[in-house]
């Protein structure tokens, strides 16, 4: 085993406890939220002023906090050493930019719109539509590296496949959810998708890049690994776990007054996650893909940026907006479904090459 693959084991090992447990920390962080939002509504109140062209400050700043440590992990460098196996990533890419965001509008829409329209009012369905679609445009860059670990992946091939989702949706991700926002009704001028693009994909990214060739030059690649990363990580679900108790507090209202909709969201993104994982594992399995690569390959599409989901959920519609509120639901079903997905992964190892 290479000692990358040893430093990205471990840094899956070491997101296991947080990454196991991730529905109950959100379900406090919802239970916090709710509780702020009724009980001291001054703090969100105050917060909410603290703007600059629709952003919100302090939820910015948590963002780029959650996301600052998973960009900072990736090693572009690694990009050249698939080349042998060059199946894995064109299934990932394909299932990702050219599956992923049409079945997940296809399914909300089906749902949100249409099954669940005599308990949604219309225009909250749309909110909750438009949440769905910026999931389904995002797909997984940081805890992938959990499933990796926990379905025994290639951890340098996994880095690669993530490094390529990165540099895609630099490109990929204001298009297609202007797209199918364009196609939904829902009107979203372009700067603004670009801002949030600019905000929590190129800053952050153009920052964990900096940041890791300039240590790993001063101090070298084992003590980045081992120390720098090690002490970074904590920060990026401390982040998320304010940022949901932040956005809850806005939210209290339209939970207390529509607990119904959590589940009816969560419908379609369960049936969406399970779809696209049996896709992109069916198909590496018909190309006699590796499992090591098959496995968190399926994974990367199956689960969610949610930071970023979140993030731009927030600019585009905000913190009080159905479309927000869609994209917790998201975090909040991911972690026990993909779980599952894992144990059926391992359990159907022996149907792949070793």
């Amino acid at each position: 085993m290479s000692q990358n693959t040893e430093a990205e084991n471990t840094k899956a090992e070491g997101m296991d406890l947080f990454g196991r447990y991730l529905s109950v920390w959100v379900a406090l962080a919802i239970i916090a939220g709710v509780a702020l939002g009724q009980f001291a509504p001054a703090v969100p109140e105050t917060l909410s002023r603290f703007e600059y062209a629709q952003v919100s400050i302090p939820i910015a700043i948590l963002i780029w906090a959650m996301i600052f440590p998973m960009m900072a992990q990736i090693d572009f460098s690694a990009i050249v050493g698939v080349r042998k196996e060059p199946k894995g990533l064109a299934i990932t890419t394909v299932v990702n930019w050219l599956v992923k965001p049409f079945t997940m509008f296809a399914i909300a829409w089906f749902f949100l719109m249409v099954v669940f329209e005599p308990w949604i009012a219309p225009q909250l369905a749309s909110e909750y539509l438009a949440g769905a679609i910026l999931l389904g445009a995002a797909p997984c860059t940081a805890m992938v590296f959990v499933w990796s670990y926990l379905t025994k992946g290639d951890a340098a091939y996994t880095l690669v496949q993530v490094s390529l989702n990165d540099i895609i949706m630099l490109f990929a991700f204001a298009p297609i959810v202007v797209f199918l926002l364009g196609i939904s009704d829902i009107q979203v001028p372009w700067d603004t998708v670009i801002l949030s693009v600019v905000l929590y994909i190129v800053i952050p990214l153009a920052a964990g890049y900096l940041t890791r060739r300039t240590l790993i030059a001063r101090r070298g690649e084992q003590w980045y690994d081992e120390v720098f990363m090690k002490r970074l990580r904590p920060i990026t679900p401390a982040a998320l776990i304010v940022t949901l108790v932040l956005l809850f507090a806005f939210q209290g209202e339209v939970i207390l007054e529509n607990p119904l909709h959590i589940a009816l969201i969560a419908v379609p993104l369960i049936i969406q996650t399970v779809l696209i994982f049996f896709i992109a594992y069916g198909w590496a399995r018909l190309w006699n893909v590796r499992h090591c690569i098959a496995a968190p390959g399926a994974m990367i599409g199956a689960s969610n940026f949610f930071e970023l989901a979140v993030a731009a959920a927030i600019a585009l519609f905000g913190l009080q907006s159905g479309a927000a509120l869609a994209t917790v639901v998201g975090v909040l079903v991911e972690v026990p479904l993909m779980l599952v997905l894992v144990r059926i992964a391992n359990n159907t190892r022996n149907k792949f090459p070793t």
